[in-house]
């Protein structure tokens, strides 16, 4: 068994030393091929110093991005650059414990493929006791526009097998849904229970504006998801709907001419003009997306279990 220990991090200074210590017990004490794979997204304090110490140790490896660029890019050069047949994440800033690595471990060795940790009883930070609500909401939302059946979809402490880390492709703030994309992707999953610790250095990297980015990206997982491969279900079933809306006003109105009624002054009739080439649009949208979706070379070994 081999393991890779992909840790992302942002101005983390007095946790590095601290986590690196609580995690080398424990991951030696269960192989000796192991690499901690550090992917610093842009710090601004001392942790590319501390970093460059660390880099001397030959388990160790330190990938810096040239600038920030969100947690999502700093998993998916951490998975990218990872060696090992199991990859672990967690967050540097201990609020993990890396004592139950060997949980996460256990499930990928019954055979499934994705490990998504569940913080039934997460630690929540004095005078924000309103902070869970909103994880609550997207959590329960999730589930019900996609179907894949987890309690924590944005925990951080999760364990994969080497291909399903390397398969994801993660951009923006899309690590809050890994096990939809795993699942999507026809991936085993489970998920088992973790602990959560108050932090103890630092501060927290997420503020009231991930609600608003994280509202959008669920629109954006559920288009990729559910519509990736056939632009025309989604793009099509809304312009049909509007469009066939606009048509019955058209209808409408034409049969209110045709009785002798003047037409040309309602608002009604601009209305139903403009549902209608909307329709349209969406419908040649929808159509432009095959297109393109059509002339994609997919790789067959991609598709293969």
């Amino acid at each position: 068994m081999s393991i890779s220990i992909v840790l992302p991090l942002y101005n983390e200074e007095e946790n590095i030393l601290p986590l690196v210590n609580a995690t080398l017990p424990v991951i030696s004490s269960l192989t000796k091929d192991f690499e901690i794979v550090f992917v610093d997204d842009g710090s601004k304090d001392k942790s590319p110093q501390i970093l460059k110490q660390l880099q001397k140790k030959k388990y160790i490896k330190v990938y810096t991005l040239k600038k920030n660029m969100g947690k999502a890019t700093a998993l998916y050069v951490g998975f990218q650059k990872a060696a090992k047949d199991i990859i672990i994440t967690m967050d540097s800033d201990l609020q993990d414990d890396p004592k139950e690595i060997p949980l996460l471990i256990k499930k990928i060795q019954e055979g499934y493929d994705f490990v998504n940790g569940w913080k039934k009883n997460k630690h929540q930070e004095k005078g924000n006791k309103l902070k869970r609500l909103p994880s609550l909401f997207f959590n329960n939302l999730t589930y019900a526009l996609t179907k894949v059946n987890v309690h924590d979809y944005n925990c951080p402490f999760k364990a994969y097998k080497k291909q399903v880390a390397k398969d994801l492709f993660l951009y923006g703030d899309m690590h809050r849904y890994i096990p939809v994309q795993v699942g999507n992707m026809g991936y085993t999953y489970t998920e088992v229970v973790v602990s959560n610790y108050p932090r103890k250095y630092g501060i927290t990297k997420y503020g009231s504006s991930r609600i608003l980015r994280g509202f959008l990206d669920l629109i954006t997982i559920k288009y990729l998801v559910g519509y990736k491969n056939c632009p025309l279900h989604a793009f099509g079933t809304l312009g049909l709907l509007i469009g066939g809306l606009g048509l019955l006003l058209d209808i409408y109105l034409f049969i209110l001419w045709i009785l002798g009624q003047g037409i040309g002054s309602r608002p009604l009739l601009m209305l139903a003009v403009l549902l209608t080439f909307t329709g349209l649009q969406l419908i040649s949208i929808g159509l432009l997306g095959e297109m393109m979706t059509n002339n994609i070379i997919r790789d067959p070994d991609s598709l293969i279990k």
